[in-house]
């Protein structure tokens, strides 16, 4: 039988050449490509592949929030893909059955694509678990920020992220919101993102990120969209895209 797999990266060069390569092994089927995480939940509820290309960084929900998202029942083997070898890459080696490092060779690929062959093979039954400990030692293993430093003027000051409301977009900058103060930081949501815990963080629109334990509630608006009032009274725009992820790590239902 064909090993069923799926490609998700949101770069469209990054999916063509895995594309390319996986079309290169007579022995694998690709059943679906997407460009988003939250479209990967779908897609992989509903193709059962055998084996995900999943990218780590992604604009709404990541690679492990796509995980995160997943029933045990429909969890599939994965080789991640990232450009940044900053994701406890020791864990990666030790519990997923590879990663790849962009920008990757054909030999690379091949050598990653063969082990998982030979994994899935001698596994027929599948090993979810082996995938939940992953998401445990990446959780575990990676270092993510305590405190922020902020430079301005000649000074320096110190935010604990913990006391960090939320975080907003502003031009080439992101916006700190503290209580009633505001801290501009010259780095990009993305970037910024990738610092913090998920579990203590989460991105509910382009935008803006929260500190989940600032979330007062969620309410409803118009045409079915929600609104996130934090603590402090700011209410939040949550686009429907970050929906999921976030009812999920606030432990309500969707």
């Amino acid at each position: 039988m064909k090993l069923r797999t799926m490609i998700v990266d949101d770069e469209p060069l990054a999916r063509e050449r895995l594309r390319t390569l996986l079309g290169q092994d007579a022995e694998c089927e690709i059943v679906a490509e997407c460009d988003s995480g939250s479209q990967a939940i779908a897609l992989i509820r509903e193709h059962r592949p055998d084996l995900v290309f999943l990218d780590v960084q992604m604009p709404n929900v990541d690679g492990f929030g796509v995980l995160a998202g997943l029933e045990p029942e429909h969890l599939p083997h994965v080789i991640f893909v990232t450009a940044f070898d900053r994701f406890a890459l020791r864990a990666f080696e030790n519990h997923a059955l590879d990663y790849l490092l962009k920008p990757f060779d054909e030999p690379r690929f091949h050598r990653a694509l063969q082990h998982a062959k030979r994994w899935i093979r001698s596994h027929p039954e599948g090993e979810n678990g082996r995938v939940a400990g992953l998401l445990r030692a990446v959780n575990e293993g990676h270092k993510y920020l305590e405190r922020i430093v902020i430079k301005n003027r000649g000074r320096i000051s110190f935010v604990r992220t913990e006391n960090v409301d939320y975080i907003q977009a502003a031009g080439n900058y992101a916006e700190l919101r503290v209580a009633t103060e505001s801290h501009l930081l010259r780095q990009t949501m993305q970037a910024l993102e990738a610092q913090l815990d998920p579990q203590k963080f989460a991105r509910i629109h382009r935008s803006i990120i929260v500190n989940l334990s600032r979330v007062k509630e969620l309410q409803s608006s118009f045409g079915g969209d929600y609104v996130v009032v934090m603590s402090s009274g700011a209410r939040l725009t949550l686009s429907r895209g970050y929906r999921t992820r976030l009812n999920g790590l606030l432990g309500v239902g969707a």
